[in-house]
């Protein structure tokens, strides 16, 4: 009997049945991950986010199997076909590809040759023949003669002549062959084993998809394809600059008629019986067999596979997006000072906005420092004003065109300055424009202009940047890789579960959250996140977690989902501010009583804390891993599990790529991390690429593992192309520059690395010479 969900999910997950089934008690109950692994570990068995993230992906695949699975079974005995054995083939499969491999004879489709054929009575000679090859083919067609008749289905043409009768018989025995479940799944396994994908471009594309020269002739075994060569060569086909095809490694290229039959031929042959023995029937059921192969079973499983490397190239490239989405979301956060946020530009000015520390917009202007207008010392004294005005301790500048130039002004700035004691940092402005023309910015900054609201957003997203990055749809923060090219809804899924898991991770202060942010909490939608903002705006900050039950539709299931993730800093409860549950109240209080302390002179006391033993107030309702967690809570309550502030800081005198020579050692920022490698900012206005090789010293499977975006860096430059801007970079300081005309190692997935880039720009003009290589042409 085939396992239930829970026991195969239990074994994936390398957990008890027991906590599988209680995970999938409370997601249907409309629990959050955040909420049942924070605060759901007695039941769950303490089943982690990760784990519960991937339950729930695969829960929705695997009910969706047994919902696919009834409607088969139900479809089939409607039919009347059903056997016990086949019922039994069908209750057993364990994935879509096998009970849709069984369905496939009994799948309504249109009328096939075979069936008219059928029809005709030409069954029992597919029979004969394939059952006794010392039959003559010709000789025993004559008897299956009939003129054309009409049937419910329609016209029938008849059997007019033995050409027609053997033509219709070898129309079923294909359609026998290409529907043999057993078969296909042998046929399946070899083709991915010894399958080649290979591409050739089209005639008269060279110039036009001069991007794809690296798969003008290509291939690749299809099991060993990375995810991003994959996407390039199905891009490359969509835009009809290559042909993708897939053959097998036996064969040079797409079989010819007159080939000798291949191993997947001699497969189809060998389970049915099929030999070459100079009997009559021989050479047909030979020829039958290769018509089955080559134009019904290779372009099925063709069609499957090659859907199925999208699907796995797909899913890689979205794994990658949101890696590298959670790294930007949980990047350090400057923190509550006031911040000058400058958006760079040339002829349209540089867009000023100052906010407060609380991130309130105080101030806005527009200079002109660079060409046409050249104000610079115009453009010092608007700066030095405001900074002095409203003690600014924070320059945040835009890495978009003009970045570098606005760099300097704000170096100039501080060095003229140092009485204001003002620190500059770049940071990335990746969906600021999106931000800026949205319905939300248009309510949050309804009297500044749309160009204006970018250097607010770039100002707030030095201060908070889960805060700021929140309000931006994540497909605009553009940290991904070919992330047009892949599922949207899935993509939309996985990177919503990743903003999710950061904003509850870190916690929300109730008091100064935007709706936006709010929404994201366990358990709160953006209804209900508008309905608190409302409630704060008319009746003031909240006092309590309990204040929040007043807010209109927070209800009892809502404020349990979201409590935990809310807090209130100065609170009438200190334990308001941590990620205590108020659920759990009753449980410190517990503790306080033996103790005799209160709850203000134990939050920090880490000694006293660690002393109590959390066995000795378990009950059956909070078992010892959530008092274990109530403790280090209280030991440093709403702790942020993000990393201290920190700044990269750029080479003075490097500030183009024609100042870039071998062997520089220079600091960057990692803006973003593909399969290949990761893209680093130096400040140049183009990101270099460490190739994956030069990431370290040992073996990198996944880039991931060694970086992540935000990231402050050492690299040193091995290579410079000015004229195709790129800039090759390693990690591994001891590496040599390449001598000239020598052939880096790293090229071919540098090409990947600058086709991704282009490809990208063409899809976001927003970001055309704004980094660099890369990332500054994948964000949008």
């Amino acid at each position: 009997m085939l396992p239930s969900i829970e026991q195969r999910l239990a074994v994936e997950l390398a957990a008890k049945p027991a906590q599988v089934a209680a995970a999938i008690a409370l997601l249907d109950e409309g629990a959050t991950v955040p909420f049942i692994a924070r605060y759901r570990k007695e039941a769950t068995g303490g089943l982690d986010d990760i784990q519960l993230r991937l339950l729930e992906e695969r829960l929705r695949y695997l009910r969706e199997l047994e919902d696919r699975r009834a409607a088969i079974i139900a479809s089939i005995e409607e039919q009347g076909k059903m056997t016990p054995e086949l019922l039994d083939a069908v209750t057993h499969a364990e994935d879509k590809t096998r009970l849709e491999d069984l369905y496939l004879p009994y799948k309504p489709k249109r009328r096939t040759k075979a069936q008219i054929a059928a029809e005709a009575g030409l069954t029992a000679l597919a029979d004969a023949l394939l059952a006794d090859a010392t039959l003559n083919p010709e000789e025993e067609a004559a008897k299956y003669l009939k003129p054309a008749f009409s049937t419910a289905n329609g016209d029938n043409p008849g059997v007019p002549d033995a050409k027609a009768a053997l033509d219709g018989a070898r129309q079923i025995l294909m359609e026998r062959f290409a529907e043999d479940a057993t078969l296909l799944q042998s046929l399946r396994e070899y083709l991915t084993d010894h399958g080649i994908v290979e591409s050739k471009v089209v005639d008269g594309k060279q110039d036009a998809g001069e991007k794809f020269a690296d798969y003008f002739d290509y291939s690749e075994t299809i099991s060993t394809i990375p995810s991003h060569r994959a996407l390039a060569l199905f891009r490359g086909r969509r835009e009809e600059v290559l042909t993708v095809s897939l053959r097998l490694d036996s064969e040079e290229e797409k079989p010819k008629w007159d080939a000798p039959h291949n191993p997947c031929e001699s497969r189809i042959a060998a389970r049915f019986g099929v030999s070459q023995k100079g009997r009559p029937a021989d050479k047909w059921l030979a020829d039958t067999v290769r018509w089955a192969w080559r134009v019904k079973v290779f372009m099925h499983l063709e069609t499957e596979l090659m859907t199925a490397l999208r699907e796995r190239a797909e899913t890689e490239a979205i794994n990658v997006f949101a890696r590298n989405l959670k790294d930007l979301l949980l990047a350090a956060p400057a923190g509550p000072r006031a911040t000058m946020g400058l958006d760079p530009g040339l002829r349209t000015g540089v867009k000023v906005a100052v906010v407060d520390a609380t991130g309130k917009v105080v101030d806005t202007a527009t200079i002109y420092p660079h060409q046409p207008r050249n104000d610079w010392e115009g453009s010092l004294h608007a700066l030095a004003v405001l900074a002095q005005k409203h003690n600014v301790a924070l320059i945040s500048i835009g890495n978009g065109t003009a970045s570098r130039e606005t760099d300097k002004l704000a170096q100039d700035l501080i060095k003229r300055h140092p009485e204001l004691k003002l620190t500059k940092i770049v940071v990335s402005e990746a969906g600021a424009s999106v931000y800026s023309a949205s319905e939300f910015a248009s309510r949050e900054l309804p009297e500044l202009d749309v160009s204006l609201r970018g250097a607010v957003s770039i100002a707030r997203r030095l201060q908070d940047p889960l805060a700021e990055l929140v309000k931006i749809d994540p497909k605009s923060i553009g940290v991904g890789q070919y992330q047009h090219d892949v599922g949207q809804a899935q993509l939309a899924r996985s990177l919503d579960a990743v903003v999710e898991d950061c904003v509850n991770a870190v916690g929300v202060d109730v008091n100064t959250a935007s709706a936006p942010l709010l929404a994201r909490v366990s358990g709160l939608n953006a209804s209900v996140a508008q309905s608190i903002v409302n409630y704060r705006d008319m009746k003031g900050m909240f006092a309590s977690r309990a204040d929040l039950k007043q807010v209109p539709r927070l209800g009892d299931k809502t404020f349990e989902q979201a409590a935990g993730f809310l807090r209130i800093m100065g609170g009438e409860n200190p334990l308001d501010a941590s990620a205590v549950h108020p659920e759990s109240y009753p449980v410190v209080q517990k503790i306080l009583a033996d103790i005799r302390k209160d709850v203000k002179s134990v939050i920090g006391d880490g000694r006293l804390l660690k002393s109590v033993n959390p066995a000795k107030y378990a009950d059956e309702k909070f078992g010892v891993p959530t008092i274990t967690d109530i403790l280090k809570e209280l030991e440093k309550p709403g702790r942020d599990p993000r990393p201290e502030f920190t700044t990269a800081t750029f080479k003075e005198g490097v500030e183009d790529i024609g100042d870039l020579r071998p062997d520089m050692i220079l600091e960057g920022v990692v803006t973003n991390v593909a399969a290949f490698g990761a893209f680093v900012d130096i400040g140049v206005h183009q990101d270099g690429l460490v190739h994956i090789s030069a990431l370290s010293n040992t073996f990198v499977r996944d880039p991931h593992t060694v970086v992540k975006a935000g990231q402050v860096v050492k690299v040193k430059v091995l290579e410079v192309d000015v004229k195709r801007k790129r800039i090759a970079l390693t990690m591994r300081l001891s590496d040599a520059a390449p001598t000239p005309g020598s052939r880096p190692e790293q090229r071919g997935d540098r090409n990947d690395a600058r086709r991704l880039s282009q490809h990208q720009n063409a899809r976001q003009p927003e970001a055309a010479g704004a980094m660099a290589a890369a990332f500054a042409k994948l964000k949008r």
